[in-house]
Parts: structure tokens; C-alpha cells; sequence
């Protein structure tokens, strides 16, 4: 009976660019690896957008990634849920959200959001203040 064995291998900020000047990983040495390339099968997978849960074109991270991987289908990031949630008004019938709003109707007072704001996409974005 044969052993065949498998490597699954995660190089978080490694990845396969567009081959230019500024490509640090295509213009490092890097001899293992590229031996490792060369003689055993190997694949890459897309680690952002829509491919991961995220908004197209949205870059990808660590976390992300490692969430896809692990699920072996695709994790719809909160990012792109409260996007849908947005854009399809169904934020309007979050429970927490009503209740909050409701309570400040009955008693004369503010809601205050937190949070944090930025363009990044990340853990959050500016898009979901409007």
C-alpha cells in the first residue's frame, strides 16, 4: 500500500502579482519554494472579492482567508451583509436597530452611533454611515 501525502501550506501576505518591479515575492529569491513549484503539484486560490464573501474587488486578509480555507466554501464577511442589508432596506427590520430607535421615540432621546469609520473595508466602512 502507498503513502501519499499532502501539504496544505498558508503564506499569509504571500501571493502570485502581476510580475513587475514592484512584485516584492516575484523579485525575491526565493530557490525552495520555486523548487517546490517546479516539482510538485500546486495550486492557488483567489483570496478576495466575491470569491471570499466580500464586496468585488475588495481586497482580501488574513482572517478572511483563513475562514474560507477552513469552511471549504465561501463565509459571507459582515462587510458584504451589511452591504445586501443596505442596499435591500432589510437593515430597516434589524430587531436591535428598531428597538433602539423605538426607545429613543418614546423617550425624547438620542441614539448614538460608535464605531469606527474608514474606506479600507476591513472592519469597517464609511459607505455604512449613509
Amino acid at each position: 500500500m502507498s503513502s501519499k501525502k499532502v501539504a496544505l501550506i498558508i503564506l499569509d501576505g504571500w501571493g502570485f502579482g502581476d510580475q513587475s518591479k514592484s512584485d516584492a515575492i516575484y523579485n525575491a529569491n526565493t530557490p525552495f519554494f520555486d523548487s517546490c513549484l517546479n516539482q510538485y503539484p500546486n495550486s492557488t486560490l483567489k483570496t478576495y472579492g466575491e470569491y471570499v464573501g466580500l464586496p468585488e474587488g475588495q481586497m482580501g486578509n488574513s482572517e478572511v482567508g483563513h475562514l474560507n480555507v477552513g469552511a471549504g466554501r465561501i463565509v459571507y464577511q459582515d462587510f458584504a451583509k451589511i452591504n445586501q442589508a443596505c442596499a435591500d432596506n432589510s437593515i430597516a427590520n434589524n430587531e436591535t436597530l428598531k428597538a433602539a430607535f423605538n426607545h429613543a421615540k418614546q423617550n425624547n432621546v438620542a441614539v448614538h452611533f460608535m464605531g469606527l469609520v474608514s474606506d479600507g473595508g476591513i472592519h469597517s466602512h464609511q459607505n455604512h454611515l449613509y
